[in-house]
């Protein structure tokens, strides 16, 4: 029977349980897990800030892993047949309907009733649906991404959920040739906002943060200036922004913080008639008072809200990766690998910043 780290509730232990092997249906596969990640999203499911998780849960929503077993015929997204042995990643959303007004309509199957996402969603007596396992089962209709040659395992995991968050950031930032762009935070999404931005032509790119071990990650991926925010005042942070963008803010700059306080603070180092992105609050951790004249309709600004990552921004990190993964190095953002009995250790190393990148390897 295979291992799982079991989250049994918000602010529980995790605790390793063995779980029952998964009976193939027709369309379906069998994963054995080779890394799984430790998130910002995980540490919001510990504390319950997520609605509608149904405890008890394998966490783990973005995974890699061997091909163990196929049930029928299974096919990738170019048509061509997912083989026993391959490498492969999958996008943890699933069950989406493309047939309601939000997928049909408004084009945002992210906002789909029926949405539902591995390691989040879906409960542990539902079966191996967290990559916080030894196997992952796969359901039927699940979209699989057997891996290029050019990307190994720890380069998949270690981009993994933020890269793919950051790739729909940087569409709704929509940044041109030569912006001067604003990264409010320093964790996995933001380091991969700030290397998309880059690859979009962005300059400078900017990027404020901490601890001083995700700052100097930024300055690896060539960032132009990274601000501490433990080193700094809001206004000071301001400031310097505004100073090193010709004295009127950033053209763009994207929150992937998830504090509230990041959000009045980054409204102000944005340019009059700029864009502000907000990635970070994926979950609810509180208000922060705005003045709608003075933040917002004086100067002119656009605020776009982005949640979560479709299949399509799953699809292109796997080739933005594939091209440009030598370029940056992507697996130097991974600070420890962790088997499943360290997960409480994990999780808090996550939340106290103490790591880059967390992931699994059970």
């Amino acid at each position: 029977m295979p291992r799982a780290a079991i989250m049994t509730g918000p602010g529980q232990p995790i605790e390793v349980r063995d779980r029952p092997s998964a009976d193939l249906e027709p369309g379906s596969i069998l994963l054995e897990t080779i890394y799984s990640e430790v998130c910002g999203t995980d540490v919001h499911l510990h504390h319950g800030r997520l609605a509608g998780v149904p405890y008890p849960i394998i966490p783990g929503h973005v995974s890699v892993g061997r091909v163990a077993e196929v049930a029928g015929e299974c096919v990738d997204i170019d048509g061509q047949p997912i083989r026993v042995g391959a490498i492969a990643t999958f996008h943890d959303v699933h069950e989406t309907c493309h047939a309601c007004w939000y997928c049909q309509v408004a084009r945002a199957p992210n906002r789909c009733p029926s949405r539902k996402v591995y390691g989040v969603t879906y409960g542990a007596d539902d079966g191996l649906l967290g990559g916080w396992s030894e196997s992952i089962y796969l359901k039927p209709g699940v979209k699989v991404i057997p891996l290029p040659e050019a990307v190994s395992p720890e380069r998949l995991i270690a981009a993994g959920c933020g890269l793919a968050t950051a790739i729909h950031a940087i569409d709704r930032a929509e940044i041109r040739v030569g912006d001067a762009v604003a990264i409010q935070g320093s964790g996995p999404v933001g380091l991969g906002a700030a290397i998309l931005a880059r690859l979009s032509g962005a300059d400078p790119v900017i990027v404020v943060g901490d601890p001083v071990e995700r700052l100097e990650a930024a300055s690896a991926f060539r960032v132009d200036d990274t601000i501490s925010v433990s080193e700094t005042a809001p206004a000071e942070r301001v400031e310097r922004v505004r100073e090193l963008t010709g004295g009127r803010g950033a053209d763009v700059t994207i929150e992937a913080t998830g504090v509230p306080s990041a959000v009045r603070e980054g409204l102000g180092m944005t340019r009059d008639a700029g864009r502000y992105v907000i990635v970070g609050h994926y979950t609810d951790a509180g208000e922060v008072p705005i003045n709608p004249h003075t933040d917002i309709n004086l100067k002119h600004l656009e605020v776009r809200g982005t949640w979560g990552a479709d299949f399509n921004h799953f699809y292109r990190m796997v080739r933005i990766l594939a091209r440009h993964g030598d370029r940056f190095d992507w697996e130097r953002m991974i600070t420890r690998r962790y088997r499943l009995d360290e997960m409480n250790e994990a999780l808090a190393d996550v939340e106290a910043g103490r790591v880059v990148k967390a992931v699994v390897q059970p």
